[in-house]
């Protein structure tokens, strides 16, 4: 019985394996000179919304600390 168990898991494994490789193989994919001249021109149009590029304004920042520490 066990021997049939795993012919059964690995024949499921198979099939799910190839309905993957499936799935992937239909997909469009793009070459990536155009991917990135379109991530390029994504960042240069959003580049002053970005906050690692223009930073957080110290009045809205909700992570700043409300206290300063001080050691005696």
């Amino acid at each position: 019985m066990s021997a049939k168990m795993c012919s059964s898991n690995s024949v499921v494994q198979a099939q799910k394996l190839v309905d993957q490789l499936r799935a992937e193989a239909s997909m469009e994919r793009m070459k990536i000179s155009h991917t990135a001249a379109d991530l390029v021109q994504y960042c240069q149009e959003h580049r002053r919304s970005d906050p690692l590029l223009t930073g957080i304004a110290a009045s809205s920042n909700p992570f700043k600390d409300k206290k300063t520490c001080v050691l005696l």
